[in-house]
């Protein structure tokens, strides 16, 4: 059975990354830094994998873990560890963000190498490339993040692309920049749940700029497959955008949710903030040809799963996100 180490197991990706991967037979090694035993929004993730006779958590930080020796035997590292917010990052937590997604990728990097690891697949995220251009961004695109955020990924992606290209070097990379991900799990500091949230408890949501930015919202189920593909592509390095290639402006969101919820989404209207971009949306060409990836789950259906998930929990209380290893 091939061996998988997943960085950032108990986030929203992580933990569906590492349940499909199960599911698929792999042996799958966690490694995250926040405990299920001491940290709720962990514990509920990884429900569905503690205990499992092919699964193994680690707790540990990645900027100190043993990272050889947890990388020995695996076909793949999938690094998606890393601390995400466009609008966090500004400010006296920069450092925190260089932390977790630049020097632990240099670690994890390190160990893959060390461990001679056959392929790494590392996240990264749509905010490398900034404003946009009016069009679908491709991956050849001029990259001008907008964001301390979006800086801290694309040096991550940076380094893993140095690193291929060390004479050498048996460990292979494929980047995948994440676009809008939502479904079950997401995180309760992001969009659609927020907005779910407000629908659910009546509590007003911040709604910055004018509510026409446009997002290429992705649904869970679609970035897991791309992402397990990308374990496979035959490449020795490549940057590949994981979306759907379509656009929907944050109101038509706010809009979908009411009717799901049968009543108007309590709105505060706020300005735009600095590192938010009008518009995001991905080229899907390299992804088809590279990944044989074909996204399934429109937003009206992938809205209502992850209504249904959000509406059947105990507790409708928001929870904070903590600062760790978490994926957008």
């Amino acid at each position: 059975m091939d061996h998988a180490l997943v960085t950032g197991v108990a986030g929203f990706i992580g933990s569906h990354l590492a349940e499909e991967l199960l599911r698929q037979g792999w042996v799958v090694t966690g490694l995250d830094r926040r405990s299920p035993a001491a940290d709720p929004v962990a514990g509920a993730n990884l429900s569905g994998l503690i205990g499992h006779e092919r699964f193994h958590l680690v707790v540990a930080d990645l900027n100190h873990a043993d990272l050889a020796v947890l990388a020995e035997d695996a076909r793949v590292v999938f690094h998606l560890a890393g601390l995400a917010g466009v609008r966090r990052s500004w400010g006296d937590c920069f450092g925190d963000y260089v932390s977790a997604n630049v020097l632990a990728t240099q670690r994890v990097l390190e160990a893959c190498v060390a461990a001679e690891v056959p392929r790494l697949v590392l996240a990264s995220s749509s905010s490398v490339y900034g404003p946009g251009t009016g069009r679908p961004s491709r991956e050849c695109d001029q990259l001008s993040p907008v964001s301390p955020y979006g800086v801290t990924k694309l040096a991550a992606e940076r380094l893993g692309m140095a690193y291929a290209a060390r004479p050498a070097v048996s460990t292979s990379i494929v980047a995948v920049r994440y676009f809008t991900v939502y479904g079950p799990r997401q995180r309760p500091d992001m969009a659609v749940s927020r907005i779910m949230r407000a629908a659910l408890t009546g509590v007003t949501v911040p709604l910055y700029g004018t509510g026409e930015q446009l997002r290429d919202f992705t649904f869970i189920s679609d970035v897991i497959a791309a992402t397990i593909a990308a374990a496979s592509a035959d490449t020795t390095a490549a940057v590949v955008n994981v979306g759907t290639g379509c656009s929907v402006p944050l109101s038509r969101v706010f809009s979908m949710v009411g009717e799901l919820a049968g009543a108007r989404v309590p709105v505060l209207h706020r300005v735009a903030q600095p590192g938010d971009v009008d518009a995001t949306a991905a080229d899907l060409t390299r992804a088809r040809t590279l990944l044989g990836y074909q996204p399934h789950v429109q937003i009206a259906a992938g809205l209502q799963e992850q209504w249904e998930w959000l509406a059947a929990r105990d507790s409708l209380t928001p929870t904070a996100c903590p600062a760790a290893e978490v994926r957008r």
